[in-house]
């Protein structure tokens, strides 16, 4: 959740960055117009109850002086009478203006460019060359049939549009993937941790996923549980509500898990193939740190997702996200971009963001600093996408008689 403080200490610039971020001017009036009203109501409790100890004070002299004191004791029952009603009408402003702030997204860094969308977002650097071909490389989809590795009729036939059934040799790589992924990003220093794929409301409450985006979840009724649209949920929340060590500090973890999505607003878009599918596998690298340590932490992971790629012999971009195109959460992103040849262009495959302390105001994750209590900034990115990843070793290894060919570092996993 955005840090309210923000309204009174830098108004404008807030205004600016939120409205950025495509939050209307009527929300953040709104919003403003909640917050005078629940500091000035307040106030005026602060009033009363500062009274009420003043007069009860005054009551216990004048009855040890044996002075008449039934006056006095009516003001203070009227006076608590007050409190008691200001009481409630506080409590009911605080939960109004909780209910509006948890519609807001993050304020964006300082150095994010803003922008309107995804066209404007920041090419920083290119990695590798693309391939080039004696021959017009074909999609992934058609290779994946040809070879038997992809069967999008039968994973239709079982669950629907936009599943995918992986067969053969594809899921024998799939797995191989996602081995070669997780040992990867133990090697710098990120600890594997398992967590489960059905979590309570609450918990992605804490991620930033709901109220806003329930329309994008799977959600189990009767359990008043959801699947998780990416384990950045389980593991950010695994210290929801705790107050860390800061000697412990800072802690990385790396999580395989599937990810369940709707894709409610993608309605027409990448139909073909295994881009964007409803069930999709991922390695996940989430960060708990300091917030003085937070962009070091960030440029690790980083590293990490594009080092990975780099690995595995893959062309990629890295793009910092303009503010239009930034996640709800996400005070800052940078996004991996792969090459695919058959769509002569380079598609995301990660998407590494550094939350602040954003989400951590959400989960109570705090540490401790000398006596006081802070809040933990909070980090995670894709590492990889395993699908987008499997789909990108299809097209840019594939040979001229439709075999695919295997990166050298995945021939162990084999």
């Amino acid at each position: 959740m955005i840090n309210l403080k923000l309204i009174e200490t830098n108004f404008d610039e807030f205004n600016k960055k939120l409205i950025a971020k495509k939050v209307s001017k009527e929300a953040l009036k709104e919003l403003l117009a909640v917050y005078n009203d629940l500091k000035a109501k307040k106030l005026e409790l602060e009033n009363f109850q500062a009274l009420q100890n003043t007069k009860s004070k005054e009551v216990g002299i004048k009855a040890r002086n044996g002075e008449d004191i039934t006056e006095l004791k009516s003001e203070l029952e009227e006076n608590k009478q007050n409190i008691q009603k200001l009481q409630e009408i506080v409590n009911s402003i605080q939960e109004n203006l909780d209910q509006k702030a948890s519609h807001i997204p993050n304020i964006i860094d300082d150095d994010v460019p803003f922008g309107e969308d995804e066209n404007e977002n920041v090419e920083l650097k290119k990695v590798l060359e693309v391939p080039k071909f004696s021959f017009t490389p074909k999609p992934h989809y058609e290779l994946g049939e040809k070879l038997g590795w992809l069967d999008f009729e039968r994973g239709v036939k079982l669950s629907g549009s936009r599943f995918t059934a992986i067969k053969g040799y594809g899921a024998r790589l799939n797995r191989a993937l996602i081995n070669y992924m997780i040992d990867f990003n133990q090697s710098r220093g990120f600890e594997l941790v398992n967590v489960p794929f059905v979590v309570k409301p609450e918990i992605l409450y804490g991620t930033g996923q709901l109220p806003k985006f329930e329309e994008d979840l799977y959600k189990i009724n009767e359990d008043e549980l959801y699947l998780i649209p990416t384990s950045e949920v389980p593991v950010t929340n695994l210290y929801a509500d705790e107050i860390i060590n800061s000697e412990n500090l800072p802690i990385k973890m790396t999580c395989y898990s599937h990810c369940f999505r709707r894709e409610a607003g993608s309605a027409g878009r990448d139909t073909r193939g295994m881009i964007r599918q409803h069930q999709f596998e991922k390695v996940e690298l989430v960060s708990i740190t300091k917030a003085n340590e937070s962009d070091k932490v960030f440029e690790e992971m980083v590293s990490c997702a594009s080092d990975l790629l780099t690995s595995l012999g893959l062309a990629h971009r890295h793009m910092l996200l303009c503010s239009g195109d930034l996640g709800f959460s996400a005070a800052k992103t940078i996004d991996l971009e792969v090459w695919l040849p058959s769509q002569n262009c380079y598609r995301e495959i990660s998407s590494i963001s550094n939350c602040r302390d954003f989400q951590a105001r959400r989960a109570k994750i705090r540490y401790k600093d000398g006596k006081k209590n802070v809040l933990a900034h909070t980090l995670n990115g894709s590492s990889l996408a395993v699908g987008r990843t499997l789909i990108a070793i299809m097209e840019n290894y594939q040979q001229s008689d439709g075999s695919i060919k295997i990166p050298e570092v995945l021939e162990k996993y084999l």
